[in-house]
């Protein structure tokens, strides 16, 4: 499930949706509108994995993770391959190291700036 704030012509919803094979069989009921949008929260799925992390450079799709945690990489080498406005572009290391975590998988859609592998 997902959570999302939407704003429509001032009045503020916060709105839950489901993914998954079963979405569309129960649906809930409208949201409710309320006074102040909340700030969502992030996800600690790396804490403490690596000290250097690696940021999307702008919104796309991972089409495919050339690294694994615990592999030794070069400065350059290639961790990712974001899909971006019908072009591939490479993300590469910033430095050498050790990959510490890779937090996306093949398929996801990131935002710019979203953490995609943490680096030692």
């Amino acid at each position: 499930m997902k959570n999302y704030t939407i704003t429509v012509n001032g009045t503020v919803y916060d709105v839950t949706v489901e993914e998954g094979a079963n979405a569309g069989a129960a649906s809930a009921p409208a949201a409710a509108p309320k006074a102040a949008p909340k700030a969502a929260p992030k996800a600690a799925a790396s804490v403490g994995a690596g000290a250097v992390k690696v940021n999307a450079p702008m919104p796309g799709k991972i089409l495919s993770v050339k690294a694994g945690a615990g592999q030794s990489v070069k400065k350059g080498d290639v961790l990712l391959i974001l899909e971006a406005m019908k072009m591939e572009n490479e993300v590469v290391a910033p430095q050498d190291g050790t990959i510490a975590s890779i937090d996306v998988a093949a398929g996801d859609s990131v935002e710019a700036g979203a953490v995609l592998a943490t680096m030692n």
